[in-house]
């Protein structure tokens, strides 16, 4: 289970590439940066190494410390790693990623949204993939057309597929990045005296003491031979549209990613919502955890006391009984626990930072009432989520969201609040202060094929797809 809320978002995985200037013990390093990034994929966790002229591969189901608690000693200057949550569907070992075809070894980050055409066209070559994950055929096409360059492969990889790809790979001795061209996910990198280090947010770099030096932009190309030395190329425009909800939800406070730093942008947040959704209460209480940042900030603006109302279990871990498979009061009674001397007789504002189908986040507010709060006001640090996305989050229909064809007040009946806020696009472009995919929002989706899948799901009148 995801360590931020209680599991009604999760992102697909995170991402490191790593080479060694000085030694051969790149699996060591990118072992503690797959640490960092636990939070992006608790499911699975994998590493390559480029080793004497072959890949070397370890992975499989479950947290990073258990995949590899016997080690990985393979020796190897150059290698990536990923640690997967599955989007959809059970996780089997053929999905653990990297991803290995032939002399490429990919570990993405995102979600090919034209990923059904293009496993249509590979069958009709004979080409049978082995896993149901979408990294399988960035590798098979890069491996098919290595032949004529890196730089061409990786152009064919970019003007042919659809959707968001943040992508390491290892091709032959090569360590490669590379990102779509709406730099929908995101990919820093780093560099010291001993390494140089691509990841999925800076707090992968942090870990091994590498200082965040930048981005790997949109359609830009990044290529590290044997010596080291960095070329970079501009496969394709750069046209960039950020997942704003890297920013409200899935990526560390203590990370860069674009060239913002996600605490500060947590702060803002809070800001704008305080300014958007004023309320009179008498204290504030975050959510755990990743509202916590702007709850802090809410409070200051409102003037009104912030306090730690709801205390989590945090030994609740990744084999935590989901509320699918017992009574989601329980499920939530097992996470959180609410401390009744602050919230007995008070007027609440809970500060969550977004609500995807709502039923886990009713579960709360019955706790907090529960424990005797007089009125329970709901403010959200993100818009409402009205469309699926197709990019990498796990909300792929209309009809999981409860503010798909729902009015504000509708929702907040369903919640069983007092009254219900959330922050406006307009107030969340100006907390990021970049250009965003607001897809899961607005509809208004960078890609064509996701524009597709969208009118098609609109059409079917369960809002299955």
């Amino acid at each position: 289970m995801i360590n931020h809320s209680l599991a009604e978002k999760r992102e697909s995985c995170g991402i490191v590439g790593i080479f060694c200037k000085k030694g051969n013990n790149a699996a060591n390093f990118i072992y503690h940066s797959m640490i960092a990034l636990q939070h992006r994929g608790q499911d699975a966790a994998g590493i390559a190494v480029y080793n004497k002229d072959k890949l070397r591969w370890k992975g499989g189901l479950g947290l990073v410390t258990e995949v590899f608690k016997t080690g990985f000693k393979i020796n190897g200057g150059v290698g990536i790693g990923h640690t997967r949550y599955p989007t959809a569907g059970r996780l089997v070992l053929s999905d653990v990623q990297p991803v290995v075809y032939k002399n490429v070894a990919v570990a993405h980050n995102g979600h090919i949204a034209n990923y059904e055409q293009m496993k249509e066209e590979l069958e009709k070559r004979k080409i049978k993939l082995k896993s149901t994950v979408d990294s399988e055929i960035i590798a098979i096409l890069l491996a098919e057309k290595a032949g004529d360059g890196i730089e061409a492969a990786v152009k064919e990889v970019m003007a042919r597929l659809d959707g968001s790809f943040s992508v390491v790979a290892l091709i032959d001795n090569y360590l490669v990045a590379f990102r779509d061209r709406n730099a929908i996910r995101p990919l820093v990198y780093g560099e010291n005296d001993e390494l140089l280090i691509f990841a999925s947010e800076s707090a992968g770099l942090d870990i091994n003491n590498v200082e965040y030096s930048g981005e790997v932009v949109g359609g830009e190309l990044v290529i590290l031979g044997t010596d080291g030395k960095m070329i970079r190329k501009q496969v394709m425009p750069n046209t960039p549209r950020h997942c704003m909800f890297e920013y409200v939800y899935f990526s560390r406070p203590d990370s860069i990613i674009n060239q913002r730093n996600v605490f500060e942008v947590r702060k803002r947040l809070g800001v704008e919502l305080a300014r958007e959704c004023p309320v009179k209460a008498d204290i504030v209480i975050p959510i755990p955890d990743t509202a916590r940042t702007a709850a802090e900030t809410f409070a200051k603006e409102t003037k009104i006391g912030l306090e730690e109302g709801l205390i989590k279990n945090r030994y609740i871990g990744r084999t935590f009984i989901m509320p699918t498979q017992i009574k989601r009061s329980d499920a939530v009674r097992m996470k959180l626990n609410p401390i009744r001397s602050v919230i007995n007789g008070k007027r609440i504002v809970l500060i969550d930072d977004s609500v995807v189908r709502g039923t886990t986040l009713r579960e709360i507010v019955r706790l907090v009432k529960g424990a005797g709060a007089r009125e329970v006001h709901l403010r959200i640090t993100c818009p409402p989520i009205k469309a699926p996305c197709f990019y990498g989050v796990d909300m792929s229909t209309y009809k999981e969201l409860i503010a798909h064809e729902r009015t504000v007040e509708e929702i907040r009946k369903f919640l069983e609040v007092d009254s219900l806020g959330y922050l406006s696009i307009e107030g969340l472009k100006r907390a990021i202060s970049l250009p965003l995919c607001t897809g899961c929002l607005n509809e208004d989706y960078p890609t064509e094929t996701a524009r597709a899948i969208a009118r098609e799901k609109r059409e079917d009148r369960n809002g299955c797809g």
